[in-house]
């Protein structure tokens, strides 16, 4: 995923580098959560199993072995395609320690980053409803909102 513009200042100069040395040196070209090999299309359930090509078997959202689906949960199956980042696990871009940066999948990076997304999802919930009180009037909950 792309830096976005604002927040390049805080990568150094080198961090394409750094990245990746974190996904293919240290890490292998594979995901430090799951197990998931880079740039590969992989068959994933909605669970988090997903094929593991290489070994011929299934996997769960950790990389251990897993059950394989029934004919009922093949029918929900998808491809993805894994593409793996370096991850700060501290969540601070200026931290660029190789004890703080792992190799991710997006699966896996979404993951790690959840109470970060939660927490910016409320923040624009909350933005907007102030731009609507601001030229709606007050906001108001439940039957009578007034509009």
């Amino acid at each position: 995923m792309p830096i976005r513009r604002e927040l390049r200042c805080l990568y150094p100069r080198h961090w394409p580098a750094l990245s990746r040395r974190v996904r293919f040196e240290r890490a292998g070209g594979r995901c430090q959560g799951c197990g998931r090999p880079h740039a590969t299309t992989v068959r994933c359930l909605p669970d988090g199993r997903w094929f593991d090509p290489a070994e011929g078997t299934w996997r769960d959202g950790r990389g251990r072995l897993a059950r394989w689906p029934d004919l009922e949960q093949m029918a929900r199956q998808r491809t993805t395609r894994v593409v793996l980042a370096a991850a700060h696990l501290d969540h601070d871009p200026r931290n660029n320690r190789m004890r703080n940066l792992r190799s991710l999948c997006q699966r896996c990076h979404i993951i790690h980053d959840r109470s970060h997304h939660l927490s910016q999802r409320r923040i624009t919930y909350l933005l907007r409803r102030a731009v609507g009180d601001l030229f709606l009037g007050p906001y108001r909950i439940g039957p009578n909102r007034g509009w």
